[in-house]
């Protein structure tokens, strides 16, 4: 049931800087947890290689029982691809375009017919509350609403595990507490959801907290299960292959099979 394993993982650089320094770290699948540090603690390096986005100095990533370092690069980008969303600070929506073709666009190299990539966005907009935006461009938007449309845009092709970097950094309260709500909301629908951030209230109030300082995790509140039950959304048995063609990567979300049948 481990979406991702780190096992003794470093990442070093140039001129002895240790960005990461033998960490160790389960994530389950299911699990709402944050990564909380201040800046330079390794977080972001954290996201980096919890994303497959770089590789470890030495040491093991295992994302869905992967090992990260030993696929070809055709094989990262489809795992990434199938089984990973990404949500960032600065949305990062392409300007002067709907919404709804923003959040198809997730969908732009799945090879997903272009009607249905339309369908699904709208599906994915009405999960994050925005169904009536769907046709506003993001200078349209308020700031908590292009962040939705990110998150929309980030799930639209139901991956099991979503990456969410500062996803309230740039927001005021209000519509930072509005899309915790929806990042709880996907969680409780078996979505595997890590929130990287420094705010330490917002690290607190989920499920589980995980600090780094230094390139080290110093605290570990422990596994503990979010809202989601993966062993009630169908996970495929350990045998099927997340790289294989048309094989689902992970547990398939309550939202992700009733839009299997529009």
């Amino acid at each position: 049931m481990t979406a991702v394993e780190f096992t003794g993982v470093s990442r070093h650089y140039p001129g002895g800087v240790r960005a990461l320094d033998g960490v160790d770290l389960n994530v389950e699948r299911g699990e709402m947890l944050a990564i909380v540090g201040p800046s330079g603690s390794g977080k972001s390096t954290l996201l980096n290689l919890l994303g497959t986005l770089d590789a470890p100095t030495s040491g093991h990533v295992r994302v869905f029982g992967h090992d990260v370092g030993e696929l070809t690069d055709d094989q990262l980008s489809a795992l990434r691809a199938r089984t990973i969303g990404f949500v960032f600070q600065q949305f990062h929506l392409a300007p002067n375009v709907y919404a709804v073709d923003n959040v198809a666009d997730g969908l732009l190299y799945s090879g997903v017919p272009a009607r249905t990539r339309v369908r699904r966005a709208r599906r994915a907009l009405e999960r994050v509350g925005l169904a009536d935006r769907a046709h506003h461009r993001p200078h349209e938007l308020s700031g908590g609403q292009k962040q939705r449309v990110a998150i929309a845009r980030a799930v639209v092709g139901s991956p099991p595990l979503l990456l969410a970097d500062e996803p309230t950094g740039a927001l005021d309260t209000a519509s930072g507490d509005a899309v915790m709500r929806v990042l709880r909301e996907l969680n409780g629908d078996g979505v595997t959801v890590v929130v990287i951030t420094h705010d330490r209230e917002l690290a607190a109030s989920l499920p589980r907290r995980v600090e780094v300082r230094d390139g080290r995790v110093v605290e570990d509140s422990g596994t503990s299960r979010g809202a989601g039950d993966p062993g009630a959304l169908g996970v495929p048995p350990a045998s099927e292959n997340p790289l294989a063609p048309g094989v689902a990567p992970g547990p398939e979300s309550t939202w992700s099979r009733a839009e299997a049948g529009r």
